[in-house]
């Protein structure tokens, strides 16, 4: 992911009864007069503050085609005999069977009762009530819609709510399966959306007093932030947000917990290691109770993440500094310069990406890259630093690095070190076969291993070592291409050679000394 501004996508999907205008309700009936009485009768009815938006189908097959794509319908008031004399129950049974409607409430009206009798329509469709329209007075028409779109409600109510708990444990999930703080933050702010079905802006912002490398004196950086705060930097300072933010921060920091107003709110993180990071976001509705209730379990499981990650990510920053140490020790035993192991770690990883690598896998191999030599940490001085090129016994001594890194790292069990055991035994096999210590070829040998012996080839070339002047950028390219499917890997040289300028940009970065 980008060290740029993480941007949210504000589109989410979803219909809840909060959406809607007006009560959803469906006349389906022959006679055009049932539906302008119905529709006078009703006119100005409202139910929770909402009023009613009729929707008319004189036949049954009319009806069918709107409900598939209509599923905001709260209730169908339906005729028996149509275009033919059980059109309503065919339609009743469609909806409940077919298309597995089981939220809209369906009120059976019929002007002929001899041909659907009461109890057998209503031990046999799933419906909710059955009237004769001789009996739909004023007062009885308007029970019906009380009831039915009561039960409606309370319906979308379980169904909104079950909804919720799933996004809440979805939501969860995806932040706890971040990989470091900026991902959190991001992941955070997007699962807090999808989470209330509500499109919201927010940013999410961390001071960190107990890694200097992550603040300067406490104060607050942006970690991630939605394109209504785009104007703010990756590690800038929150002075230039809004005055209401400004303060919500400045609170929730003081009071050290989480604040909820009409619509927004800002959510406290504190860890054991004395960071602390809030989240905060405006909505354009009102933040319901239940939505409230289900951000505060969110926030719960969301805190008890960010202090592991803290933890994940000192252990981790422990593990590379460690890897560049060991590696930079050994280049520079060898007289070598330090940032040849950095470099072959950006290589590799460069590789990785290109080659389609899942992204924790490409990590492993940026941090394992660094070690492919380590086995020279047994080579002798005189072998090792000889200015010229090494007789035959020599380089029998130089060739026996490659065994030597692999017993010093395979006997670990952390993953990392099991893949940089990998890379140190067979970075210097070759394609067709030539390479030691095994001569393994093509598929045989693990892509870890192609990846960085090619990208330890590379920067090998244009360095300057003991026994060599460096090569310029564009003879090293050229000879890498001309063993293309003989030293390496064809298909890996074909994926370097399109990203020369990503590869020049890393040779930028650390630049030889």
């Amino acid at each position: 992911m980008s060290d740029d501004l993480l941007f949210i996508d504000d589109d989410l999907d979803g219909n809840t009864v909060a959406d809607l205008d007006g009560w959803a309700v469906m006349i389906v009936d022959d006679e055009p007069a049932v539906h302008e009485v119905t529709k006078l009768v009703m006119a100005g009815f409202q139910f929770d503050g909402r009023p009613l938006s009729f929707i008319s189908c004189y036949s049954a097959e009319e009806a069918r085609q709107v409900l598939k794509s209509r599923v905001d319908i709260a209730l169908i008031l339906l005729d028996v005999v149509m275009e033919s004399e059980t059109a309503g129950l065919e339609l009743a049974r469609y909806v409940r069977e077919e298309i597995k409607n089981l939220k809209v409430r369906i009120v059976l009206r019929t002007g002929q009762p001899g041909q659907a009798p009461e109890e057998h329509v209503i031990k046999t469709y799933d419906i909710n009530d059955y009237k004769e329209k001789t009996e739909l007075t004023h007062n009885k028409l308007i029970t019906v819609f009380y009831s039915s779109l009561r039960a409606y409600r309370d319906i979308m109510q379980l169904e909104n709510a079950r909804g919720g708990l799933r996004r809440a444990i979805d939501a969860i999930s995806e932040v706890y399966d971040s990989h470091n703080l900026r991902r959190f933050a991001s992941a955070v702010l997007e699962q807090v959306n999808y989470l209330l079905n509500m499109n919201g802006d927010g940013l999410c912002a961390s001071r960190v007093e107990a890694y200097a490398a992550s603040s300067e004196d406490g104060h607050l950086k942006v970690l991630a932030a939605t394109e209504a705060y785009s104007c703010l930097h990756i590690d800038e300072d929150v002075a230039s947000l809004p005055i209401e933010v400004r303060e919500a921060f400045e609170r929730v920091l003081k009071e050290r917990r989480s604040l909820f107003g009409d619509h927004y709110f800002a959510s406290y993180y504190h860890s054991k290691v004395g960071a602390e990071t809030v989240v905060y976001m405006s909505f354009t509705d009102t933040i319901s109770p239940d939505a409230r209730e289900l951000l505060e379990v969110f926030t719960a499981n969301v805190a008890i993440t960010y202090e592991s990650l803290l933890l994940r990510e000192e252990i981790e920053e422990t593990q590379r500094s460690t890897i560049f140490i060991l590696g930079e020790a050994v280049e520079r035993r060898s007289k070598e310069t330090g940032d040849h192991v950095k470099r072959v770690g950006e290589l590799a990883a460069l590789l990785g990406n290109a080659i389609g690598m899942p992204s924790r896998d490409v990590e492993f191999l940026r941090q394992a890259a660094p070690l492919h030599d380590i086995g020279k940490i047994g080579i002798p001085d005189r072998v090792l630093n000889k200015p010229g090129k090494l007789d035959q016994d020599e380089w029998e001594i130089m060739k026996n690095h490659a065994q030597i890194g692999y017993q010093l790292l395979h006997k670990s069990d952390k993953r990392v070190l099991q893949l940089a055991a990998t890379i140190s035994n067979q970075h210097h096999e070759k394609w067709d076969g030539s390479g030691y210590p095994s001569g393994l070829k093509q598929e045989e040998i693990h892509i870890a291993g192609r990846i960085v012996g090619l990208a330890d080839v590379l920067d090998a070339l244009v360095s300057r070592r003991c026994y060599k002047e460096a090569w310029t950028f564009e003879d090293a390219i050229s000879h890498v291409s001309e063993q293309r499917g003989k030293h390496f890997d064809p298909r890996l040289v074909d994926l370097l050679l399109e990203r020369l300028d990503e590869v020049k940009a890393i040779y930028q970065k650390y630049p030889d000394c």
